[in-house]
C-alpha cells in the first residue's frame, strides 16, 4: 500500500512508500516518478537532519527530465517512528545494514527495470558512497551535491573544527544524543550516528562501529561513475572536502562541477540554498546521467 503527494499537476503524484526494517524500524520513502516509464532510478540520501519531505521540489526537477528519484527518510527524523535518546541509539550499521537497503527495496519494487543509481546530500553522499562500496554490483553510478569529506584537515578552518568533532561525541553521551536543533547543526542525533560521523572528521577515515568491514579498501575498490557537484559559497563543503572524499575512489572516473550563485540566480551558492532552486542543479545531473548512457 501506498500514499501519494501532489507535487506537480504536470507529473504523477509523489508516492509514498511504507518502509518497515528488518529490526522493526519504519520510516516513509517518497517516490517521484517522470510521466514516461524510467529507465533509471535515483536513491537520494538527505544530509543530516534534513527530512525527505524538503527534497521533493529535486526530485520533480529531476522528474521532468526522465528520472525517476526516490528520498530516503533517515532513522530518527520526519516519517521514522524512532527518536533518538538514552533508549533508542543507531550509526552507520544500522543505516547501511537496515535502512537503505529496506528503502532501496522497496523502490525497486516498484520500478524493477530501472538501473539504480545512488546520490545525496552533504552526509548523505558520503553514506552512499559506502553503501555502493558494500554493494559495488547493484550501483550505476554515484551522485555528490553539496558534499565532501569532514576531514579536518581539508577545511581551512580545520584547527577549530578538530576539537568540535572530539567534544561532539562526549555531548551525546552525556545528554543521550546529539541535540543538534539547538546547536543548529543537523537534528537531534543518536550517539552512535555522531561518534562514526566525528571519527571519519578526525581520521579522514570511514569506519563503522559493529562493521567488520574496511571501508577505505572497498573505496578503493569500487568502479562507478562518480559527479560530485560543489556550491561555489559552501564553507561546509570546500573544494578540498569534496577532492578528498572522490580521491578514495581512485578506480571510478569522477566528474567535478561547481554551481555558482549566477546559475541558481541567487546572490550565493551555499551548502542549503540550492534546495530551494534545484532546476539547475537537476539539470547538470540530468546531463551527466545523459552522458553515461552515450
Amino acid at each position: 500500500m501506498s500514499a501519494s503527494l501532489s507535487v506537480s499537476t504536470t507529473l504523477p503524484p509523489c508516492d509514498v512508500l511504507p518502509v518497515t526494517t528488518a529490526d522493526g524500524a519504519h520510516a516513509d520513502v517518497l517516490l517521484q516518478c517522470p510521466a514516461a516509464q524510467p529507465s533509471r532510478l535515483l536513491y537520494w540520501l538527505p544530509a543530516l537532519g534534513v527530512a525527505a519531505k524538503h527534497y521533493l521540489p529535486l526530485a520533480q526537477a529531476l522528474a521532468e527530465h526522465g528520472l525517476a528519484v526516490a528520498i530516503h527518510e533517515w532513522r530518527g527524523i520526519g516519517s521514522s517512528d524512532k527518536r533518538a535518546g538514552r533508549r533508542e541509539n543507531w550509526g552507520y550499521k544500522e543505516l547501511l545494514q537496515d535502512d537503505i537497503p529496506a528503502g532501496i527495496a522497496a523502490a525497486h519494487a516498484r520500478l524493477p527495470q530501472a538501473r539504480l543509481y545512488l546520490g545525496g546530500h552533504s552526509l548523505g553522499a558520503q553514506i552512499a558512497a559506502l553503501y555502493a562500496s558494500l554493494h559495488p554490483h547493484d550501483v550505476a553510478g554515484l551522485l555528490a551535491v553539496a558534499s565532501g569529506s569532514p576531514y579536518w584537515r581539508q577545511f581551512p578552518q580545520g584547527r577549530l573544527l578538530w576539537p568540535a568533532y572530539a567534544l561532539a561525541p562526549w555531548l551525546a553521551r552525556l545528554v543521550g544524543h546529539l541535540p543538534g536543533r539547538k546547536l543548529s547543526f543537523g537534528g537531534n542525533e543518536a550517539r552512535q550516528l555522531i561518534d562514526d560521523w566525528a571519527r571519519s572528521g578526525r581520521t579522514g577515515r570511514y569506519a563503522a562501529v559493529g562493521m567488520d568491514v574496511d571501508f577505505e579498501h572497498l573505496l578503493s575498490r569500487l568502479r562507478v561513475p562518480v559527479l560530485g557537484l560543489r556550491m561555489q559559497d559552501d564553507w561546509l563543503a570546500p573544494p578540498a572536502s569534496l577532492s578528498w572524499l572522490l580521491g578514495k575512489m581512485p578506480a571510478s572516473p569522477s566528474v567535478q562541477q561547481v554551481i555558482t550563485g549566477a546559475d541558481l540566480g541567487s546572490d550565493k551558492a551555499d551548502h542549503f540554498g540550492w534546495m530551494k532552486m534545484p532546476g539547475p542543479v537537476a539539470a547538470r545531473i540530468a546531463a551527466w546521467l545523459d552522458a553515461q548512457s552515450t
